[in-house]
């Protein structure tokens, strides 16, 4: 058992930094991690076994706070050695099969926490300015330290810093920082490629047919939020359930909210826990897409009788669309049509593809998400029009 007692570095004013990296090799497996800090003047030194190695860091920092606080953090060390970065160890897992999003046990979720208070302590920040969500995150070893870091650079953002607020929203921009843009696509370009879309499907008839289109476009605009939203790969900082919660309730909360996305250090999903996903999202999404259908014909059928009591001939020509089973074959359709195309978009093609490939270029990455997403829209607005007609919803 190693253990690392720090002074609180966001109860320090500090005016100076000077950084000296050093690397000594050392015979034990402990993890350590220290802070000292005396009345005038605080030293930070950090040690954390990476590849057989001891890694020390030192800060000199001038103190100009009387304020101390001490807190002490334990850490248990292993045999082996550690890879490159901090964020994994062979052999380190999570909560398993049974386990799933409950954070990491044994080697990883003490190299979690020590990495993240350790990000903490470079950036001159405590616990206490965090969310509690993320504190009770890094205290379970749950997240590594580069979530500790990207909030940070998130946090430089007013937009990101407001949206943060709502849980939601922190857990995917945490996973992925063009969340926000990839809303902004799939909203802004939804409108052009559904309409696009209806005209391949009804030429001649598209203008004699207006009603449906518009019904079709303004489900498609209410549902396309949900659509990035549900699916998108997240960093779980749910809290764990009480323990008399159910077996079913325990299972669907460890789910991940994409069934493909890419686990955490000290996370593991089973394959029983990524369908699990999947089933999850698709009931999430029958429901919007039964409610947004509801309205999108509501509204149509408004339109419909308002064109029927101008147009006394266009009485005879143009019918209410059907709500009850319009709502409920596109509820079905989101669930099982949109629900997995949008999982494999969002956890195979842009997690576990085109950012690894393209992490270092944010504009070719926004541009190709943009054109991966731009063609989704519009097969699935294909797809929709064939399957509303498949099954007598539509003529």
């Amino acid at each position: 058992m190693a253990s690392a007692a720090f002074t609180n570095p966001a109860s320090l004013s500090l005016s100076k930094l000077n950084q000296n990296r050093c690397f000594q090799s050392s015979p034990s497996h402990l993890h350590h991690l220290h802070i000292s800090a005396s009345p005038a003047f605080t030293s930070l030194t950090a040690g954390i076994k990476a590849n057989g190695m001891f890694l020390t860091r030192r800060h000199d920092r001038c103190d100009l706070s009387n304020r101390r606080r001490m807190f002490l953090v334990s850490s248990s060390g292993g045999g082996g050695s550690d890879g490159g970065n901090f964020s994994s160890r062979g052999g380190g897992g999570g909560g398993g099969d049974d386990h799933g999003n409950e954070g990491g046990s044994g080697n990883a979720g003490d190299k979690n926490k020590a990495e993240a208070l350790l990000v903490l302590a470079e950036a001159g920040r405590s616990l206490e300015c965090l969310p509690k969500d993320l504190v009770a995150a890094i205290e379970a070893g749950r997240i590594p330290g580069s979530v500790i870091t990207k909030f940070f650079e998130l946090e430089k953002s007013a937009i990101m810093r407001w949206l943060m607020q709502f849980g939601g929203f922190k857990e995917r921009l945490l996973a992925d920082d063009l969340f926000l843009a990839k809303v902004g696509m799939e909203c802004g370009v939804g409108v052009f490629t559904k309409t696009a879309a209806e005209y391949e499907r009804r030429r001649e008839k598209f203008f004699d047919e207006l009603e449906i289109v518009f019904a079709d476009v303004v489900m498609a605009v209410i549902a396309d939020f949900m659509l990035v939203y549900l699916p998108a790969p997240t960093v779980s900082l749910r809290p764990p359930l009480s323990v008399s919660a159910g077996a079913i309730a325990k299972f669907f909360h460890g789910c991940p909210d994409n069934a493909f996305q890419v686990a955490l250090s000290g996370t593991s999903y089973s394959l029983l826990q990524r369908f699990g996903a999947i089933a999850r999202n698709g009931a999430k999404l029958f429901a919007v897409g039964t409610t947004s259908s509801l309205v999108g014909t509501a509204v149509t059928n408004t339109v419909i009788n308002a064109r029927k009591a101008i147009d006394k001939n266009a009485a005879a020509e143009v019918e209410n669309v059907p709500i009850l089973s319009t709502s409920v074959g596109y509820g079905v359709y989101m669930a099982v049509s949109s629900n997995l195309r949008y999982q494999v978009l969002a956890g195979v093609i842009e997690q576990r593809i085109l950012e690894p490939l393209l992490h270092k270029h944010k504009l070719m990455l926004s541009a190709l998400c943009f054109a991966v997403r731009t063609g989704n829209t519009f097969l699935g607005s294909l797809l929709w029009v064939d399957y509303a007609r498949f099954i007598g919803i539509q003529k």
